[in-house]
C-alpha cells in the first residue's frame, strides 16, 4: 500500500506537533507519525514527578498558542502535558500512533522521500511518498546506560532516570545517581529530601546556574553578544555558589549559552542540590571503574555499597537506524552535523527538512 503527502513528520513530541500546526496554518498537507501510543511520551511516561520546565514559559511556548495567563513562570510537567493536549485539539492534529518508521530514503530521480512505516499492532507496512521529510523524533529517543564491568550482576536495583518517579520508595537506602546533568542533580535532590543516603557521580564539567540567571541570560542575549552575556552569567554563578571544584564540580571554559549553542550541553539549573552538597548530605564521587555485587568501586579506588543505582546518563537519537540518506546531515550519534542556526537544514532545502526536537 502506498500513501502520498507533501510533508511526512516523524515524531509527535513538541517539535513534531509545532511543525504540524505551522503547516496547518498554510493548509499544507502532512502526515505525522509516532511510534509510541501517545504524543510527547517523554513527558508523559519517562519524567519524574517533580519535574518542571527548566526555562521560563516565554521560551517554551509552541507557535501560535500562548500559555494561559495564570500559568506559572516555570511550568510543571503535568501542566505542560495539558498544554500539549490543548495544542493538539486546537490545531486538529491527528498523529498516527503506534507507527514505527522503518526507513526513509531519498529518491534522487523522483525527487521525493520514500518511507516505510509499520503499524505496531498489525505489523502492516505502508509506503509513503513525500516531498519533504521532517525528522522530529528527538535527541531523547532511547535510554543510554554506560557499559560498566559488573553492572549486569549488580545485587541491588539499577534503573535509568526515565523509569524514576519519586524518592519515596528509597528512604533509608543507599542511592547512587550516575550523571550530573539536570535530571541527575534534581533526582539526587529528590532522593536526599526523601531520606535516602545519596551520592552522585560527576563525570564531566558543568555550569551550575539558577533558573533566574538563565532567564536573564536568555533575555539579554537577544540584544547583547553571547560572550558578554555568558561572562555576566558566570560571574553571577560564582557569586552565588562559590568555588564548587572542591566538591569535584568543575565549570567549563566556554560560557553556558555558547556551550549550549556549540555542543547542545545545557547548564544545570540548581533546585537546592548544591546546598545539600555543601552540607555533606549529598556526596560527590568520581567515575565508576567496576561493580562487584552491591559494591561500587570508583577510579580513585574508593568503594561503597549501594542499594540502588539511578543512571541519569541521557538518551541517544535513533534516527540513524532508519534515516538512510543522513550521512551528510547527522553524525554518528544521530545529531545534526551543522552548527546553529543552520543545524536543522538538510542537504537541499527544497527536498528535505531535518528538525531534531525533543521527543
Amino acid at each position: 500500500m502506498e500513501e502520498h503527502t507533501i510533508v511526512l513528520i516523524v515524531g509527535a513530541g513538541p517539535a513534531g506537533l509545532a511543525t504540524a500546526a505551522c503547516l496547518a496554518q498554510f493548509s499544507i498537507p502532512y502526515v505525522i507519525m509516532e511510534r509510541e501510543d501517545c504524543s510527547a511520551s517523554l513527558w508523559r511516561n519517562r519524567a519524574y514527578d517533580r519535574l518542571k520546565l527548566h526555562l521560563a514559559k516565554e521560551f517554551c511556548e509552541l507557535p501560535h498558542m500562548s500559555y494561559p495567563a495564570d500559568a506559572p513562570t516555570y511550568i510543571p510537567k503535568d501542566q505542560f502535558v495539558k498544554y500539549l493536549d490543548s495544542y493538539i485539539e486546537r490545531f486538529d492534529i491527528h498523529p498516527m500512533y503506534n507507527t514505527d518508521i522503518k526507513s526513509c530514503t531519498y529518491d534522487e530521480g523522483k525527487e521525493c522521500w520514500i518511507s516505510l512505516a509499520c503499524d505496531v499492532a498489525t505489523s502492516r507496512v505502508v509506503r509513503y511518498k513525500s516531498k519533504y521529510l521532517v525528522v522530529a523524533s528527538g535527541e531523547n529517543s532511547a535510554a543510554n546506560i554506560p557499559v560498566i564491568p559488573g553492572l549486569h550482576d549488580f545485587a541491588g536495583e539499577a534503573i535509568h532516570s526515565s523509569l524514576y518517579k519519586s524518592g519515596t520508595a528509597y528512604s533509608g537506602k543507599n542511592a547512587l545517581v550516575v550523571g550530573c546533568g539536570n535530571s541527575g542533580m534534581e533526582i539526587a535532590y529528590d532522593l536526599a529530601t526523601h531520606g535516602a543516603n545519596t551520592s552522585i557521580v560527576v563525570r564531566s564539567q558543568v555550569h551550575v546556574m539558577t533558573k533566574e540567571i538563565i532567564r536573564l541570560g536568555m533575555t539579554l542575549v537577544q540584544h547583547t553578544p553571547v560572550n558578554t552575556v555568558d561572562d555576566l552569567l558566570v560571574r553571577m554563578s560564582k557569586f552565588l555558589f562559590g568555588d564548587l571544584s572542591k566538591h569535584g564540580i568543575v565549570r567549563p571554559e566556554i560560557g553556558p549559552l555558547l556551550l549550549k549553542e556549540q555542543t547542545g550541553q545545557s547548564a544545570v539549573i540548581d533546585v537546592g542540590t548544591v546546598s545539600l552538597i555543601n552540607k555533606g548530605t549529598i556526596k560527590v564521587l568520581g567515575n565508576i571503574s567496576k561493580i562487584n555485587g552491591n559494591v561500587v568501586e570508583f577510579e580513585d579506588k574508593k568503594e561503597s555499597s549501594f542499594d540502588v543505582l539511578v543512571f541519569a546518563t541521557g538518551y541517544k537519537s535513533m534516527a540513524n537506524t532508519w534515516f538512510k540518506n543522513g550521512e551528510s546531515m547527522l553524525n554518528n550519534d544521530g545529531l545534526p552535523k551543522k552548527e546553529f542556526p543552520n543545524h536543522w537544514k538538510g542537504a537541499n532545502d527544497s527536498i528535505v527538512l531535518v528538525w531534531l526536537g525533543e521527543a
